[in-house]
């Protein structure tokens, strides 16, 4: 003969609540997301999260580097008629971001807006207008003055 210490009703709210506790504590561990940045071209869009990020603090200096050398995860194809249109939160936009190209910063004054778009030649051309490679390495970099705040990475690819 058996003895249940609970009824059936019981057991279920126990269930439950035991699963309401590992849920919270799961997401109790979880780090808050970073902002998100967006690449659009025709009617393909790819967001990420941010390679390099510090809750919207200074990147320290000794790890900048490294950051803007990482390899893209997201890639984009683009052919050289194309417009890349680069769309970031609104958090990053209140405080500045600029474009680096290959790990080079590309402007010098941060944009304000959430929003722009730029020919995909932009991004495949040199000084002189010649087709240079086939892939091109851009980073959103989030600025607060003079420190980097966040970078995000995509790669775009040159179709024909």
């Amino acid at each position: 003969m058996t003895v249940a210490f609970f009824s059936g009703k019981g057991r279920r709210i126990g269930v439950a609540l035991g699963a309401v506790s590992a849920g919270l504590l799961v997401l109790s561990a979880c780090d808050k997301p970073t902002p998100l940045a967006t690449v659009t071209v025709g009617d393909t869009s790819v967001n990420t999260e941010a390679a390099c990020y510090n809750d919207g603090k200074a990147l320290k200096e000794s790890t900048i580097e490294g950051c803007l050398n990482k390899k893209a995860d997201k890639v984009v194809d683009v052919s050289m008629d194309d417009k890349v249109r680069f769309g970031v939160d609104p958090e990053i936009a209140d405080h500045g971001w600029t474009l680096f190209i290959n790990g080079q910063q590309a402007e010098q004054e941060p944009y304000k807006k959430t929003y722009r778009s730029i020919p995909g030649s932009a991004f495949f051309a040199s000084q002189t207008g010649e087709t240079t490679a086939d892939k091109t390495q851009v980073s959103i970099v989030e600025t607060k003055g003079q420190k980097l705040t966040g970078i995000w990475h995509f790669e775009l690819k040159k179709t024909s």
